[in-house]
């Protein structure tokens, strides 16, 4: 929040002369331009100094339109990033990238309009997110049709919540897998032959701990890549490795080239 709008102006001169490409412009995501071309072009974008902060969005928040309309300036911003990388998130066929948004105005604007402000934005997300949208509509009915004074122990509450994630979960791949059929085309098995073990160049979009860790120096590419089509859907049976020297502890996983980025599969 900004006490004044000469500071406020300032702070969007800055970010505009710091940042052009993004001020002002519609940002074109997967759905416009497709998946590939939307990670190359994230992947070249600038970072704002000794940060993992990928600015891509800057514009007028919706809540200003009257404003500009009598060319006016207006009072709140959108500022959008992604962190480090658009971390990627996969639910069933439900796919999103994941970025953060950051709301900058003047501190009377913000507090005027924060009483409804919630709510749009809470509309604006569940309109994003229909599936979303319909398990909290249900869950709302379902709060309201139900009264229990009996108490519950820890334990018991516990287990329900987690029930209460299996449920949603349940729905959510239901959903999105009750009209997709596949067909089993062939087998293929892939023996690795191992490679000299070096640090992965390429973050990971849905597996932060991943690039940290080899930051860290604790990540290592232990075999691959191998070439598959990439036209056909592939379902992983088993995966197994050897191990010559004793090892205390250790996470292997399976990933697949994304872009100019990886995702763990």
């Amino acid at each position: 929040l900004v006490k004044n709008k000469s500071d406020l102006s300032a702070v969007m001169l800055k970010i505009q002369e710091s940042f052009p490409e993004i001020h002002g412009e519609m940002f074109e995501g997967p759905e416009r331009i497709g998946v590939n071309s939307f990670l190359h072009r994230v992947f070249k974008m600038k970072k704002i100094p000794e940060t993992d902060i990928i600015p891509y969005r800057m514009k007028a928040n919706s809540s200003q339109k009257k404003r500009i309309d009598k060319n006016e300036l207006a009072l709140l911003y959108n500022f959008n990033f992604f962190d480090g990388v658009p971390e990627y998130h996969r639910v069933g066929t439900t796919e999103m990238f994941v970025a953060f948004e950051l709301q900058i105005g003047f501190e009377a604007e913000v507090n005027e309009l924060r009483v409804d402000h919630l709510a749009y934005e809470e509309g604006r997300i569940l309109k994003a997110q229909p599936l979303l949208k319909t398990y909290k509509e249900s869950h709302e009915k379902s709060s309201e049709s139900e009264v229990n004074t009996t108490p519950v122990q820890s334990s018991l509450t516990e287990k329900s919540e987690s029930q209460d994630d299996m449920k949603l979960i349940a729905a959510v791949l239901e959903g999105n897998f009750s009209n997709s059929k596949y067909r089993a085309l062939d087998r293929r098995e892939i023996d690795g032959k191992g490679t000299a073990p070096i640090s992965p160049e390429r973050l990971c979009l849905n597996n932060k701990r991943l690039n940290i860790w080899a930051d860290q120096r604790k990540a290592m590419i232990l075999d691959g890549p191998f070439e598959l089509e990439p036209s056909r859907r592939y379902s992983v049976d088993m995966m197994s490795f050897r191990v010559d020297k004793r090892i205390s502890g250790i996470s292997v996983g399976l990933f697949a080239y994304f872009g100019p980025y990886v995702v763990q599969i």
